[in-house]
């Protein structure tokens, strides 16, 4: 018997629970057609924006200092590996090797109790924080739902009054089941009235202690192994001191292209041969006057020009023969231009000689800027010049198109004629004392590592 009132008992509240569904379901349904009225609380509706708002900050600050503990965890196994690492390969008869060893010890120590001091000033009391808000939550559900059911009895006791055939009986039901819902939704609605706001306001308190409490452990902690390596510093430099003979060198990284350049240097070089030996052509037949693209030739008659240079200067005479003024325009030197000869058949026979012709060169200019893209002040560096480069180690060249570099040597970067040709790690130049004496790309360049170097304009 009594299993079977057990079982009456819970069925009862099933059935109550479920018409209280019911009833609070058709109430909304009403309210948000507009044909029944609901009770509104502007402050408290505040009050909850507050509380999701604080509710998902705390969150996210417990999931990121969860975060934050993941990454110190896995800094102190880092660093425990390192330390471990630098006792394997320091060798025994090496000064400071239990200075090293006791250091490692004291460094693995200060991770953890670090780790361990936030987990218990930090994490603990966020956990803390945030385990009121859950309960909190709850209630303000339920006080929503208690005041569904307020209107809703408020609503059925209003039309029992208002209706034409007035059951007493069932007003007086009705008008107990408001009151009595209207006591559970004030009791609940008064609580978190005081509770909220309460709420709100401490979490500034919180946020400060628990920042506060983060920054100290960190100071210390920071403080703390700062001594650990300003130990490790010093013992390590006890070390260098005894075996300062034996320099870590610098090393260039790895060419994979190293030959490529060394056969297209071959290749010019032998093309370049040809055009050297022919650098002075002798004059055509007919006695024009030499040009080329690169110099703008002046072809003066005899009869009113006048040619000048230091030490010496021409006769203007109409009758003055070739001979004289070619003679005038060499005693005027090399700095002068020199004119074309007339060939020696025509100079015994005494025929009438060549026009004086002077070359002079010039350099192609377009509003002041040198042909190509140059400014005036860039004129001298090699074409295309990027930057400059110091030298800060020696380098020993290895192959034929690489520079041979001194510390302190500048070098001039220019770009590779085919990009695909330049190695991670290596530039190509012209050393800044080669151009400036022989201005002369294809013999002088090479290319040389960039860690060797550094930039300095």
């Amino acid at each position: 018997m009594a299993e079977l009132g057990s079982k009456g008992v819970t069925a009862g509240k099933i059935a109550i629970n479920v018409q209280k569904k019911l009833t609070r379901a058709q109430e909304k349904v009403l309210q948000k057609l507009g044909k029944a009225d609901e009770t509104k609380d502007e402050q408290f509706e505040q009050c909850v924006q507050n509380f999701n708002k604080q509710l998902s900050e705390g969150t996210r600050l417990q999931k990121d200092l969860r975060t934050y503990l993941a990454s110190v965890k896995a800094m102190h196994e880092a660093s425990k590996k390192l330390t471990e690492c630098l006792q394997e390969v320091y060798e025994p008869d090496w000064p400071g090797r239990d200075d090293t060893n006791k250091i490692a010890e004291n460094n693995d120590l200060l991770w953890t109790d670090f780790h361990q001091k936030l987990v218990d000033q930090a994490l603990l009391t966020m956990d803390t924080y945030l385990g009121q808000f859950p309960d909190i939550k709850s209630r303000i559900a339920k006080r929503g739902r208690k005041l569904v059911d307020y209107d809703s009895a408020r609503h059925h006791f209003e039309a029992l009054q208002t209706a034409k055939k007035k059951d007493e009986t069932k007003i007086a039901k009705a008008e107990e089941e408001l009151v009595k819902a209207q006591k559970v939704f004030e009791e609940m609605n008064v609580d978190l009235q005081e509770e909220l706001p309460s709420l709100w306001n401490s979490r500034v308190g919180f946020y400060v202690n628990t920042f506060q409490s983060i920054a100290g452990l960190e100071e210390n902690f920071h403080k703390e192994m700062s001594k650990l390596n300003q130990n490790l510093h010093d013992v390590l430099l006890g070390l260098d001191k005894q075996y300062s003979g034996n320099a870590f060198p610098v090393k260039a990284q790895p060419r994979k292209k190293t030959k490529l350049f060394a056969r297209l240097r071959k290749k010019m070089s032998s093309d370049s041969t040809p055009a050297k030996a022919n650098k002075s052509p002798s004059p055509p037949p007919d006695g024009s006057p030499i040009t080329s693209p690169e110099t703008k030739t002046v072809n003066h008659d005899l009869e009113p020009s006048t040619l000048e240079a230091p030490g010496a200067s021409i006769p203007k005479s109409p009758s003055q023969p070739a001979e004289a003024a070619h003679a005038g325009a060499e005693a005027a030197g090399s700095e002068a231009a020199a004119g074309a000869e007339p060939s020696k058949t025509e100079a015994d026979s005494g025929s009438s000689s060549l026009p004086a012709v002077v070359v002079e060169t010039f350099p192609a200019t377009v509003n002041g800027t040198v042909e190509g893209g140059a400014s005036s002040e860039r004129a001298d560096m090699p074409p295309g010049f990027l930057f400059k480069v110091q030298a800060m180690h020696d380098y020993t060249a290895t192959d034929s198109d690489e520079l041979q570099l001194k510390a302190g040597d500048v070098v001039l970067v220019i770009p590779f004629e085919n990009p695909e040709e330049q190695d991670e790690g290596w530039l190509m130049g012209v050393k800044e004392s080669d151009w400036i004496q022989r201005k002369e790309l294809d013999q002088c360049r090479g290319v040389f590592p960039e860690n060797f170097t550094e930039r300095v304009q």
